[in-house]
């Protein structure tokens, strides 16, 4: 089975960000768009492994959630990967939080490591995908409306909750299915 740890995102921010992608949408189609059931922000991506190492891996959330109390989030502004290219292949909103983020990222990192899973080689920032650019020629006018965004505010959230997350691939696009949810203490 396919699966990552995530933060879920609360309602407002999905609604915000689905207005958004749906003005986006309007200017290109060449755009493989972010539904919204499907957004979050990613803390790790496990990939595939056998259902029997579940239960270790739930052992290991309940353990870094020990440590962490609920956390502000704060989504804002508008960019794309590469940020130095005319050609962008991933469309992202950012988002701001205090340092319990990257320290909750990296303590997972840290003792995912232990039990086996490889260490991300690159380093960690925070974005929500918006969209995966399918063919990247033509999409200035798409670019524009993503830039006239970058000071915009989508939302304000609490972290209150880390999931564990099964991602089933269908032709339709990836189906989220939480497999734990661990309450920060």
């Amino acid at each position: 089975m396919r699966t990552f740890i995530a933060i879920d995102l609360d309602t407002e921010i999905k609604e915000a960000l689905s207005a958004l992608i749906d003005k986006l949408r309007e200017r290109h189609q060449n755009i493989r768009w972010v539904r919204r059931e499907a957004m979050h922000l990613t803390l790790k991506f496990l990939g595939e492994i056998d259902k029997e190492r579940v239960p270790e891996i739930k052992n290991i959330l309940e353990k870094v959630v020990r440590n962490y109390q609920p956390f502000f989030l704060k989504i804002t502004g508008t960019g794309y990967f590469p940020a130095k290219k005319k050609n962008p292949r991933v469309l992202w909103t950012g988002v701001e939080a205090d340092e319990a983020l990257t320290s909750l990222q990296q303590t997972l990192e840290r003792e995912l490591q232990k039990i086996g899973f490889a260490e991300e080689k690159r380093d960690f920032h925070p974005h929500l995908t918006l969209g995966r650019v399918k063919f990247p020629s033509s999409i200035q006018e798409t670019m524009r409306e993503l830039e006239s965004h970058q000071e915009s505010v989508f939302g304000e959230m609490t972290v209150k909750k880390i999931t564990l997350f099964q991602s089933i691939l269908k032709p339709s696009g990836a189906e989220y299915k939480a497999l734990s949810e661990h309450q920060l203490k």
